[in-house]
C-alpha cells in the first residue's frame, strides 16, 4: 500500500511530529511504501536545518532527514507556510535579499499541488497534527 503522511505539527510542541516519523517508519517496516511527506502549517518546521537540542534529546528534524534519505521518499514544505515560519530554499533567500536557505536539504519548497497529486496518487492520506 502507499501512503502519504501530512505533518500540521511543530517538533517538540507536542507529539505528532513524533508520531508521524514512527507510523512512517512502521509503514515502511511493514513493507508498504512512503509515497510522500508533506510539511503543513507549524509541521515545517520538521525541515528546519537551523535547529540545535541537546545532546540527550531526539533531533526529530535529523530523524526525519535520516529517514527521507535512507527511502528516497519525496519530501514537501508548504512554500507559505515555510515563507511565514522562516523555511526557505536558496531561491527564495535570493528572491527577499536573504544570505542563507534554511530548510533541509532533501526537502523543497512547493505548493498545495504536491498535497493534491498526494491524495491522487496513494491509496492513504495520513494527517498528524
Amino acid at each position: 500500500m502507499k501512503f502519504s503522511v501530512v505533518v500540521y505539527g511543530a517538533p517538540y510542541s507536542n507529539e505528532a511530529s513524533a508520531s508521524a516519523l514512527n507510523f512512517s517508519q512502521a509503514v515502511i517496516d511493514q513493507g508498504h511504501s512512503i509515497y510522500r511527506l508533506f510539511f503543513f502549517s507549524d509541521g515545517v518546521h520538521n525541515a528546519n536545518r537551523f535547529v540545535v537540542t541537546p545532546q540527550d534529546e531526539i533531533n526529530l528534524q535529523d530523524e526525519w532527514e535520516k529517514l527521507i534519505q535512507e527511502y528516497s521518499i519525496d519530501s514537501i514544505v508548504c512554500v507559505t507556510s515555510g515563507l511565514k515560519r522562516g523555511i526557505i530554499n536558496e531561491g527564495e533567500a535570493k528572491r527577499h535579499k536573504l544570505d542563507v536557505s534554511s530548510i533541509k536539504p532533501n526537502s523543497e519548497l512547493s505548493g498545495l499541488g504536491q498535497l493534491i497529486d498526494a491524495y491522487s496518487n496513494s491509496n492513504r492520506i495520513i494527517s498528524f497534527g
